[in-house]
């Protein structure tokens, strides 16, 4: 078989699966964490706080080196840390201490997954073709599949399994980083660099377009995030539903919408601009935010979990696209310093809301109403990149 750049661009896909598959498989391990091994709520709060500072460690690092060691090399490693991670889950609990088994295998899956973010959106924007807006929104649609995947076929595996055989389940799972580590290895790669020429960071970093970009990085992953992680406790807590019906409309509904609106604009993507794409999109997450918070029924604020992510579907890809349109020769420490950004508002925003609700007093309503504040950043910043490029054409 002869291989092409298509085929660099299925790895792509892959390695976006693998990134849901890192990031989404071990909460759902929480549980039986505490339950196998007796670790208390505080310290699955540290394997969280490990997972994200690694991830920022890894946006230094790649913003860096990436460029002088070679894509290949490093997106191959990352994914062979991804397997590492996985099987780590699987075996180090239980040779040595429960706790510092789960780090080494947290902070393996946070290196693995930090690279696949830094470098799989770099290398798809490099690839041949015209369609890049289009490219990148379909890529980041592939993380919410792997994400609604995750959920699904675990759950089908503890139905069929049992919880108890939990163990076995990250060994299935690496099976899929494994195999793209491989095709990463044959398929053609293209660096920014080589279609650029030199980098223009010095340039990048005096303009106030790209620290509008930060922000909307920023505001993109609170925004998507505080919704994502509270959703399912909103539920449960907030709506008085039932987990299992608040697992299915809240997060998994929320990441099917998600994956389904990036679907959608990759298909449109010629017919509407990246700016007003954003800038719908920050005015219907507000709506549903608010949906979710002050709606009379259940179900319709279960609704605003949902259409929450449908909005933020394209904001994410859609500012790195921005960003490579603005700032062409931005290479991959553009990228790189753009998932660190989307690292900070991850963390950030819903530590941010939890904070609010513990201080309120109110449950999480009170905090994921402030938490709109992010998407009303985002159309302010969408709204000011607007109004330089309408300045610069006069």
């Amino acid at each position: 078989m002869r291989i092409s750049y298509r085929h660099t661009l299925y790895a792509s896909y892959i390695g976006y699966i693998t990134q849901a598959i890192v990031n989404n498989l071990p909460p759902l391990l929480f549980i039986s964490f505490i339950r196998d091994f007796s670790i208390s709520v505080d310290h699955i709060g540290l394997l969280i706080a490990v997972n994200f500072c690694t991830q920022i460690a890894v946006d230094i690092f790649s913003a860096r080196y990436a460029d002088r060691i070679g894509y290949r090399k490093v997106i191959v490693f990352g994914h062979i840390c991804s397997v590492l991670g996985l099987c780590c889950f699987a075996v180090l609990p239980f040779i040595m201490p429960p706790f510092i088994g789960l780090v080494i295998a947290i902070m393996l899956n946070a290196i693995g997954g930090g690279i696949i973010e830094v470098l799989i959106s770099p290398i798809v924007e490099a690839l041949p073709g015209d369609e890049k807006a289009a490219a990148m929104s379909l890529l980041h649609s592939f993380y919410c599949w792997g994400h609604v995947g995750v959920v699904l076929l675990s759950t089908l595996f503890f139905s069929i399994a049992g919880i108890a055989s939990w163990r076995f389940l990250p060994l299935l799972w690496a099976v899929v980083p494994m195999l793209n580590s491989l095709l990463f290895a044959k398929v053609p790669l293209r660096t920014l660099s080589e279609q650029s020429g030199k980098n223009t960071d010095k340039t990048m970093f005096r303009s106030s377009a790209f620290w509008l970009l930060i922000l909307l990085m920023i505001c993109s992953a609170a925004s998507e995030q505080s919704m994502s992680q509270w959703s399912s406790l909103f539920a449960e807590t907030g709506l008085q539903v039932s987990k299992t019906l608040g697992d299915l409309f809240g997060p998994c509904l929320f990441a099917f919408l998600m994956g389904l609106s990036r679907l959608l604009y990759s298909r449109y993507t010629d017919k509407i601009s990246i700016e007003r794409a954003l800038f719908a999109s920050g005015i219907l997450c507000i709506l549903s935010y608010l949906l979710a918070v002050f709606a009379p029924h259940p179900l319709l604020s279960l609704c605003g979990c949902g259409l929450c992510g449908f909005s933020v579907g394209i904001m994410w890809p859609g500012t790195f696209s921005l960003g490579a349109r603005i700032f062409p020769a931005g290479g991959t420490v553009m990228f790189a310093l753009f998932a660190f950004a989307g690292d900070f508002g991850c963390g950030g925003g819903p530590a941010f809301v939890g904070w609010l609700s513990s201080l309120s007093g109110d449950g999480l309503s009170f905090g994921l109403l402030i938490a709109s504040v992010f998407p009303f950043l985002l159309v302010a910043g969408v709204s000011a990149l607007v109004w330089q490029r309408k300045q610069r054409m006069r």
